[in-house]
């Protein structure tokens, strides 16, 4: 059992993953390694393109800073995050199911893509500012749809809580910070701590389970 690499990013990414050469995946992939491992602001260029295989300059014909990788891992990161919650929010079945089948997803996400996860939730305050922009847009509409399941759930008489944006906060902090903990060493599999985290939440959220 091993933690996703970047390549599970790049259909979210522009162009996707057969727009980018063999060089620019290399480098996404050691800038995530890197990154997870002794944070932004110790990692060098060096580092990056070292674990690459390459040259410090070879670096620089594909991103001009090591910013610029965070901001695109972190952009990719995010949207895939995003087109997750919105899939698992949309699908048959009442509030509960979907809430469910949410979190497992949600939850496994982040244990299989444990190094990415680290980065793009971790390393936030890196990023440069339009970056950060953006990335802050996706996380607030992840933050919506969590919120607007909780809502229809409260509505429905499925779900009792006090506040929803805060129970939508609690939600999606559970899943993420999977990726802080998780290892090839953690008794359970993605998708086992997906369903126990599904059932948390659900009698988190008052569901009578």
């Amino acid at each position: 059992m091993t933690s996703s690499p970047i390549a599970d990013l790049w259909p979210t990414l522009p162009g996707g993953a057969d727009a980018r050469p063999e060089a620019a995946q290399r480098l996404l992939q050691a800038a995530v390694e890197s990154f997870a491992e002794r944070g932004f602001h110790a990692t060098t260029t060096r580092d990056i393109a070292t674990a690459a295989g390459m040259s410090p300059a070879a670096l620089y014909i594909h991103y001009h800073s090591k910013a610029a990788l965070l901001a695109e891992i972190s952009q990719a990161g995010h949207a895939a995050t995003l087109a997750l919650v919105r899939a698992a929010a949309s699908a048959g079945g009442g509030p509960v199911e979907r809430m469910r089948h949410l979190v497992e997803q949600f939850t496994a996400w982040h244990a299989r893509a444990r190094t990415v996860g680290r980065v793009v939730n971790y390393e936030l305050h890196a990023l440069p500012e339009e970056a950060y922009a953006v990335v802050a847009a996706l996380r607030l509409d992840i933050e919506r749809e969590v919120s607007a399941l909780i809502e229809e759930g409260a509505s429905a008489g499925a779900f009792q809580v006090a506040e929803v944006r805060t129970a939508a906060r609690a939600v999606t902090s559970l899943g993420i910070d999977v990726s802080r903990w998780y290892t090839d060493r953690s008794s359970e599999t993605p998708e086992e701590l997906g369903r126990r985290y599904g059932e948390l939440v659900l009698r988190m959220l008052g569901a009578g389970l």
